[in-house]
């Protein structure tokens, strides 16, 4: 069976932005947040200051990846001039995602330019590397968002959304479902399964039957990282996957990995391999190829 990898990222330069200030590369695959924490964040195999096309594109074919849906945010740095460049280059391989702070002033001219080349958009709302990482927090239903939102399914495109974690502003899974339900022929997608931490069962669940709707979705991605600290095969993550499944369907999953950031500790198969054995056979061909197919490559 080949894969799609539906949550990746790739950078040429690093130009991070979030809560901590400006995240800037360091040698070795770390970086280095304005407040002087220092992170690890390639694995040395993998690059030094850079996480380019080609070499997510090395990773992919070692593991039958047939194609990546590429969401850039804050975390790494807007990059929609290098992600249309990789997508002109590699047609058959690569979905990406535009994003843009709805709160520039010229955000509405920005929109219109990045229409010409995208149809699939992503607002990083989250409280760390999101836009609410240095922007006070709103609704994400107010006028002006519903605007943008209104221009993106007229273009008949997808919505993304990294909303953080329960009891961060940005979580707002009501204002998503209300969203869901004012542009029906938006396929809007949540990021990280909505970013539970390990204690946070009942509000993932209480989530999950909020946005239970026809065209709102999940990928599955780093849900390890955010149950930390938990050793291989992840088992609050296995959890939380299982009950996603239980509440939304598996035709509403997708499967992917948050690289690069996510090697730095463990492997492409384990990222792999941990999702996998939750799923049948059929339900293995819809989350990990035939969902992120429909959405962001048909």
């Amino acid at each position: 069976m080949s894969y799609i990898d539906a949550h990746a990222h790739i950078f040429e330069q690093l130009c991070g932005f979030g809560a901590d200030g400006e995240l800037r590369a360091l040698p070795d695959g770390k970086a280095v947040w304005a407040t002087g924490e220092v992170i690890d964040l390639i694995p040395p195999s993998y690059g030094d200051t850079t996480f380019p096309a080609g070499r997510l594109l090395e990773i992919m074919d070692a593991h039958h990846v047939e194609k990546a849906v590429l969401l850039q945010g804050g975390f790494l740095g807007f990059a929609n001039h290098y992600l249309q460049e990789t997508a002109m280059q590699y047609p058959t391989r690569f979905a990406v995602a535009a994003t843009f702070d709805p709160y520039c002033r010229n955000a509405r001219k920005i929109l219109d330019n990045l229409h010409k080349s995208f149809s699939i958009f992503k607002f990083e709302m989250s409280t760390g590397c999101g836009i609410m990482g240095s922007r006070p927090d709103f609704a994400l239903d107010n006028n002006l968002m519903m605007g943008f939102y209104e221009q993106i399914e007229a273009k008949k495109g997808v919505l993304v959304f990294d909303l953080g974690s329960p009891g961060d502003g940005s979580h707002q899974p009501t204002t998503i479902r209300n969203i869901a339900k004012q542009f029906p022929t938006l396929e809007v997608v949540i990021c990280h399964l909505a970013s539970p931490r390990r204690q946070h069962k009942t509000e993932l669940t209480d989530a999950l039957q909020t946005m239970k709707a026809e065209n709102i979705h999940f990928d599955l991605a780093a849900l390890h990282h955010k149950v930390r600290p938990e050793a291989y095969p992840f088992p609050t993550a296995q959890q939380f996957i299982a009950l996603a499944k239980d509440i939304v369907g598996a035709d509403h999953l997708m499967w992917g990995t948050d690289v690069p950031s996510t090697l730095v500790q463990y492997s492409y198969d384990q990222l792999l391999d941990y999702q996998l054995a939750l799923f049948s056979e059929k339900e293995q061909k819809v989350v990990f190829h035939d969902n992120a197919q429909r959405l962001y490559f048909s």
